[in-house]
């Protein structure tokens, strides 16, 4: 199960994606991680998740804010 924080971030990745027509296997090659790992953070069937290093990369593919991937109050 993943926290609500987990899963907002997966969420806010894969918006971000979409809407810079990104697919999964380009986002994957940027981030340098198994073209496989996106479709797995993106499916309620795995445990996968986005790590600090994995944010760290995002926002500078993303060109954006940390904040980004965080809910706001």
């Amino acid at each position: 199960m993943l926290s609500q924080i987990e899963q907002f971030v997966i969420d806010r990745v894969k918006q971000m994606r979409i809407e810079r027509g990104m697919s999964q296997a380009e986002l994957a090659n940027k981030l340098d991680v198994a073209n496989s790992f996106i479709g797995q953070a993106e499916s309620s069937k795995y445990r996968t998740k986005y790590n600090l290093n994995h944010l760290s990369k995002l926002v500078k593919i993303f060109n954006c804010a940390y904040s980004d991937f965080f809910p706001t109050a």
